[in-house]
């Protein structure tokens, strides 16, 4: 699926099933959340902290979706085309990073 059509697809869904957007700062608040979903499952899941009971049976994968979601919420809600802006992010990265990671002795 294109970031196009995800867009139109979470459109969609918000003004039939969710009713309308929340405002910008709203949906700020609930990505910053969803993110902090994330990262509990990640430090409790691959970092040093123990899983509770109640977290082992989180999805790590339902989690990335709702920040997906909501991100892309904020970017329809802001006129931002993610299509457009994740090529312009590929070329940039890719011409700046061309060699970066290659020769990045860290990384051997």
């Amino acid at each position: 699926m294109s970031l196009n059509n995800l867009q139109k697809e979470v459109d969609q869904w918000i003004k039939q099933i969710g009713v309308r957007y929340f405002d910008e700062l709203t949906n700020m608040a609930i990505l910053t959340e969803e993110v902090g979903e994330v990262a509990r499952i990640m430090a409790r899941r691959y970092g040093e902290q123990s899983e509770k009971d109640n977290d082992k049976n989180k999805d790590l994968g339902e989690e990335l979706a709702d920040v997906i979601f909501v991100v892309t919420a904020i970017a329809n809600q802001t006129g931002i085309d993610l299509q457009k802006a994740w090529e312009q992010k590929m070329l940039k990265r890719t011409q700046r990073d061309k060699n970066r990671h290659k020769n990045n002795q860290k990384l051997r």
